[in-house]
């Protein structure tokens, strides 16, 4: 019994009275789901002391921040069974990533698949054995002492610049979840049974009670190398990627979803489809694009250049190249230095004698983007109010100086092409022209088979930027204003803009679920000022435009990438490489489905007809495997009646369809531009039949239900 007075707090958004003392822990003792808490806004454990009117707000493991709790957890697990099996094992770090966490380890051999086997089995037995997760606050000396066997632990307390320098995350890469925030804790393991400490490590946490909390929806994924702090300058360390959930059922999902997007990987479908490819002639991240991708890529652009010019966008073009002092005053130099490609120093001449310098060189740089040319064409001359808004658009080459390390695929590229298009208006316009982009971006991509989107609310990075607070706060309050306006889900991402402004990201959920960002709209008065461009109002005064920066696919080597893997590589039938293929019962039908392509070139359609020597079921799965639209079959019934029969991408099939109405069919579907499959009729509907390869006298009606694939 204790004098001490109760304490007043709330839990959950109600009032509560407790016994001094009180932990987050006994509060949910009955919810096995809560797995941390917030403590007056403070992520914190659940075995934290509570204080008289403390805010207290449960997380459940199957909330965001509970699975990355989770998440961490698991990962010192993971590193507890590695100092088990390889006792010399120095710990790097280890945080938690999306849908997962890994771990670096300096180990004397690599991790091998036997290895991440034996590791499971070994966390199981940590997690059985119901170790608590325990925490204590040290000093930076009790630190050091405790980590002595620990090198890389104790670089990570040297560079933090000590407790709540801010300096950590310049460290190295995930290091904010070992130090930093103030102060410096060690997470020990406590055996449950003896109380002792089995294993430790320096970490901020939060952590789960107890092992047991994990479950079993874990696993351990792949092994790979890293180096120390991402630097190749420094150790290579041995990295394990692993991923929980709260449940075995969760992680099985997890990996189905996993499995659907490795056949999804559009670096996969771009070989078999033959749409591009990554020739090591060419370098890391520069792509070229096969005839069968060009087309997908320009059936992008073109309907995108028709959108644009119906909504009152100009079209330029600018260089590849240009002199450095561009950049400089652009501020990029200052601020994007790194992600360009180095100089060419050209243009300087020497006396061929002395070899004295006659002539001083410049630099030349590849662009990185292309505002600050689109800039030169707005100050080439005059303007006026009454050319306001001005919208210039661009399908513009840029090249950035990726580290090899990011390059993937088409979604991370080197050499890619940005759908560019700046605007320039009135301070008095800017709200309105803001919403105007928006909704014409949303329009576009939905255009493309996008349909379920959120936005990114990119504010100031206290640390880059240029300009002053007020015009950064009228900008981002504008910009929060149109994204609230738009009715979808506004997310923030702190201290994630450009030097020059603030700006609204569209994240894109695809087919499978998966997030994508795709287009940005940033809004940008300091670019102007930079420039000195003005504009003659009509009070006749020289003011400021603003800018509105806008990228919509992103760039269209990633948009297409995206594309590929949203659909499967079975693109819609107005995008698709091949729109129909013509398959011939018989080589007697050869010349009648000629007719019948030709009749289709004429609409403008891509048509093939496989005249190969394959046999014809052959034929229709190699039409499957491509993934086309439509296949067209036709035999003797079809050639005595002057009809087709179409294979659609469902396995259903309409048979006996007259050739000009099958033309008008296909015409009618791919003018359209639906990103809907086409299908037989609801009358018609027979999938899964078996096809049984005839003669070359049988008849349409024998074989046109195709086996499936």
């Amino acid at each position: 019994m204790t004098d001490a007075p109760a304490l007043q707090l709330t839990v959950d958004g109600e009032a509560r009275t407790t016994e001094p003392g009180t932990t987050a822990a006994e509060l949910y003792a009955e919810q096995r789901d809560v797995v941390v808490a917030h403590v007056n806004g403070v992520l914190k454990d659940l075995s934290t002391p509570l204080q008289d009117g403390d805010v207290v707000e449960r997380v459940l493991v199957s909330d965001p921040e509970g699975l990355e709790v989770l998440r961490h957890s698991t990962a010192h697990v993971m590193a507890q069974a590695v100092q088990e099996l390889r006792p010399d094992a120095k710990l790097g770090i280890g945080p938690y990533i999306t849908d997962g966490f890994y771990f670096d380890f300096d180990v004397a051999e690599p991790f091998t698949p036997e290895d991440l086997k034996q590791l499971e089995k070994s966390m199981l037995k940590i997690v059985n054995r119901n170790q608590i997760f325990r925490r204590r606050t040290v000093t930076e000396d009790e630190a050091r002492a405790e980590m002595a066997d620990e090198p890389y632990k104790l670089e990570l307390i040297d560079l933090a610049g000590g407790p709540g320098s801010g300096a950590v995350e310049e460290s190295a890469e995930g290091a904010s979840v070992e130090v930093g925030g103030g102060e410096l804790t060690v997470y020990d393991n406590v055996d449950r049974k003896s109380g002792d400490v089995v294993w430790r490590d320096l970490c901020r946490g939060p952590h789960l009670p107890d092992t047991k909390h994990i479950g079993n929806g874990y696993a351990l994924m792949r092994s790979a190398a890293a180096y120390w702090r991402g630097n190749q300058e420094n150790q290579q360390l041995q990295r394990i990627y692993g991923t929980a959930w709260p449940s075995k059922d969760e992680l099985k999902a997890y990996k189905e979803r996993l499995a659907e997007a490795e056949r999804r990987d559009h670096r996969k479908l771009g070989v078999e489809l033959d749409l591009f490819s990554f020739p090591d002639e060419l370098g890391s991240g520069l792509p070229v694009f096969h005839p069968k991708g060009g087309i997908i890529r320009k059936e992008m652009e073109d309907y995108s250049r028709e959108r644009h010019a119906r909504a009152g966008y100009e079209f330029v073009y600018t260089p590849h190249i240009t002199k450095g002092h561009l950049y400089e005053v652009s501020g990029h130099l200052d601020w994007y230095r790194d992600g360009m490609f180095p100089p060419m120093h050209v243009d300087e001449e020497r006396d061929p004698e002395t070899g004295e310098l006659t002539k001083p060189g410049q630099d030349y740089y590849l662009k990185p983007m292309n505002c600050p040319m689109h800039n030169l064409i707005f100050r080439s001359r005059g303007r006026s109010y009454r050319e306001l808004p001005l919208r210039l658009f661009e399908f513009g080459a840029v090249y950035r100086y990726e580290k090899s390390g990011v390059i993937h695929g088409l979604t991370r590229v080197r050499g890619m092409t940005q759908d560019d298009a700046h605007i320039y208006c009135t301070r008095e316009q800017m709200k309105g022209e803001l919403t105007n982009t928006l909704n014409f971006v949303l329009s576009l991509l939905k255009d493309y088979g996008m349909e379920d989107f959120y936005l990114e609310l990119s504010t100031k990075d206290p640390n880059k930027f240029v300009g002053s607070d007020e015009i950064w706060d009228e900008a981002t309050r504008t910009l929060r204003e149109v994204a609230q306006d738009s009715g979808l889900e506004l997310v923030p991402d702190p201290a994630g803009a450009a030097f020059y402004g603030p700006k609204i990201s569209v994240q894109a959920r695809d087919a499978i679920g998966r997030t994508w960002q795709m287009s940005t709209i940033q809004l940008d008065f300091n670019l102007p000022e930079r420039f000195d461009l003005e504009y003659q109002a009509s009070d006749g005064t020289r003011q400021r435009p603003v800018m509105i920066h806008r990228a919509l696919f992103g760039s269209v080597e990633r948009f297409m990438g995206v594309l590929t893997e949203h659909y499967a590589g079975a693109f819609p039938a107005w995008l698709a490489p091949v729109q129909v293929r013509a398959i011939p019962v018989a080589e007697a039908f050869n010349d009648y489905l000629d007719e019948f392509a030709q009749s289709l070139r004429e609409r403008g359609i891509r048509v093939e007809v496989d005249t190969s020597s394959d046999r014809f079921p052959k034929k229709i799965r190699t039409a499957s495997k491509d993934k086309i639209p439509f296949v067209v079959i036709a035999g003797g019934e079809d050639a005595e009646a002057g009809t087709v029969s179409f294979r659609f991408r469902d396995g259903s099939q309409h048979n006996g369809v007259s050739r000009a109405e099958a033309v008008e069919l296909i015409a009618r579907h791919v003018a359209s531009r639906a990103n809907e499959d086409p299908t037989a009729p609801a009358e018609e509907l027979e999938v899964g039949a078996t096809v049984v390869e005839e003669p070359a006298a049988a008849s349409s009606e024998q074989t046109r239900t195709p086996e499936q694939p």
